[in-house]
């Protein structure tokens, strides 16, 4: 049918064509039966055809020395023809023709192709009912044995996550153990965590470890812009599980059809929360869900409905943080399987100088280090060019390109001295790695920190510590050159989000062990404008507490640079020489 109607469109639009063509080639142009009669009264007409009430004369222009025609209404004048004859013009007369062929593929054709239009609509529509029924089919994956598998020992840094998943995964390869002591395998477990931590990869390595069917969907797939279609596909996952039970259902960033309830604009019926509501009573309704085990990945669970979240349905809630020192070296490992390393690298090294970095932060990484191995014409990939590849993922490729004076020039290197020698001197402070002034990113300069350790808590020194480093590039400036720039505007930023944390929150200051704010996100449909606690008046004993914290710390910053001036034209110097100082070099310095 399809083919017959192609055919029979082009059929149609190839006798239009060549219609309009014929009547283009002749180049006739249209015009007033009085000025036909002028150009035949100046003698300009070489010929003329009659034909069906109209009438063709070939003129010759004598500017242009070319042939043409014009042709017009012809209403039977037989003046016409004696003038013709007088002026000794040939004429001719071409009488009617049968236009019966043409009326019929004219007019005969159009109806045709009609009834082929309708009959291709009513065969697509009875193939179009078919598919809004799968409209409403689940748009889960259902993961096979045969495809390419990860496992838990492709997984690292994250051992407690692990066994806990372990044991779900025991579950469903042999249930008659945990049957017949009476346990009952958790229904649903959420997995919560920072960005890059490692969620998705954990359902990907329960798929590959199981053995049992695995059915895969983003939260997103389940909302649609039609009324019913969400909950109808959750129903539908739910079967095709139970149809395949013992198997998991892994649901990944459940936060977009999980949300909270009454946090939209559309009330109770809203599409979304429909969909949310079909997912609870699939969960954990009047029937039961034996062997279907529901896997749920979101780094938002504080937007997440509470109903969702009670024991019945998400029994247990897992925390996938960042990796400690050793499961970093641990997810290092993995990462440089494939990859040449030097071999004195050391693994160890590197992890020290990734604190808090993620695992897909940590693959970026060493990817970052391959490429920049690849682009100096290395074999190997070194020390060197994972340092580089981790200032590129905190701070942004260097950006070369940037001609600074040597008066800015001369400030930053001050600037990043100051800083470096106030964390030298300072208790409490991170060792020194490395200092740059080769802009990066928003920066035209860099004091990089690492701490020995991985912390968990910060004491009120440390935190102070940290506000004097960020100051020394400020303080440098003013006592060193004598100036006040603008570069130390992200370092005042932070320096001052440091201090209202302790006074609002940590309860460092003499305002009390009061917490003054709720660190609590804000989204539409619960908390709209964060609520203020306290009066006016003590919100001006914290702008004053804030202010004293601030300036008590730079007041000894000041002193440390004013005590280790030398040390730091030194390091300035030295930074406007060779733009880099690497550990090693600036503890040499120190030690002149």
């Amino acid at each position: 049918m399809k083919a017959i109607l192609i055919w029979a469109l082009l059929i149609t639009a190839a006798v239009y064509l060549s219609m309009l063509l014929t009547e283009k080639s002749l180049n006739i142009k249209e015009t007033t039966y009085y000025e036909l009669w002028k150009e035949i009264e100046a003698n300009n007409a070489k010929e003329a055809v009659i034909k069906d009430n109209e009438i063709t004369l070939e003129l010759y222009s004598p500017v242009d020395k070319k042939y043409y025609k014009i042709k017009a209404f012809y209403p039977q004048d037989f003046e016409l023809i004696k003038t013709l004859k007088d002026k000794g013009i040939n004429f001719r007369y071409i009488p009617p023709a049968d236009n019966t062929i043409w009326f019929w593929i004219l007019n005969i054709i159009p109806f045709v192709l009609f009834i082929l239009i309708l009959l291709a609509f009513f065969r697509q529509a009875q193939s179009g009912s078919s598919q809004a029924f799968s409209f409403t089919k689940s748009r889960a994956r259902m993961f096979s044995q045969d495809m390419p598998k990860v496992t838990f020992s492709d997984v690292a840094g994250i051992d407690e996550v692990k066994e806990e998943l372990k044991e779900i995964v025991g579950f469903l390869k042999d249930r008659q153990k945990f049957i017949e002591i009476g346990a009952r395998i958790p229904k649903g477990v959420l997995l919560i965590g920072p960005p890059g931590t490692g969620k998705t990869l954990l359902g990907r390595a329960i798929a590959g470890e199981a053995g049992v069917p695995f059915f895969y969907v983003s939260g997103s797939e389940f909302v649609e812009m039609f009324v019913g279609v969400g909950a109808a596909r959750v129903r539908d996952l739910f079967e095709q599980a139970k149809r395949n039970a013992p198997c998991i259902i892994f649901i990944d960033e459940i936060d977009a059809v999980g949300r909270h309830r009454g946090a939209g604009l559309g009330g109770g019926h809203d599409e979304r929360e429909q969909t949310l509501n079909q997912l609870l009573v699939e969960m954990d309704g009047f029937e039961v869900n034996s062997g279907v085990i529901v896997l749920a990945a979101t780094n938002r669970p504080d937007i997440l409905d509470p109903a969702l979240q009670r024991p019945g349905r998400f029994d247990r809630q897992i925390f996938v943080g960042p990796p400690d020192l050793r499961g970093r070296e641990e997810i290092l490992k993995i990462h440089a399987k494939n990859k040449k390393l030097l071999p004195n690298l050391e693994l160890s090294e590197l992890a020290k100088r990734t604190p808090g970095f993620t695992g897909a932060d940590l693959e970026n990484m060493l990817n970052e280090a391959a490429l920049i191995a690849v682009r100096k014409g290395k074999q190997h990939i070194e020390l060197a060019d994972c340092e580089e590849a981790i200032e590129k993922v905190l701070m942004g490729p260097a950006r070369k390109s940037v001609v600074m004076s040597e008066e800015e020039r001369k400030i930053t290197a001050y600037h990043e001295a100051g800083h470096a020698i106030v964390a030298k001197y300072t208790p409490y402070s991170d060792p020194v790695k490395k200092i740059s002034i080769v802009p990066r990113g928003p920066s035209l300069g860099q004091t990089w920190q690492a701490p020995e350790k991985d912390r968990y808590n910060y004491k009120k020194e440390e935190l102070l510590s940290q506000i004097k480093v960020l100051l020394g590039g400020r303080a440098a400036e003013e006592i060193v050159l004598n100036l006040c720039t603008t570069g130390a505007e992200n370092d005042l930023e932070r320096a001052t989000k440091i201090a209202r944390s302790m006074v609002t929150q940590y309860g460092m200051s003499s305002l009390g062990l009061i917490s003054f704010e709720a660190s609590r996100e804000v989204f539409l449909g619960r908390d709209f404008v964060r609520e203020k606690k306290y009066s006016e008046g003590t919100s001006r004993l914290i702008d004053l507490e804030v202010a004293k914290i601030i300036n008590d710390c730079y007041t000894e910053v000041k002193n440390i640079i004013n005590t280790y001036r030398e040390q730091l034209v030194l390091v300035a110097e030295t930074l406007l020489q060779k733009e880099v100082i690497n550990e090693e070099e600036f503890n040499s310095l120190m030690a002149r």
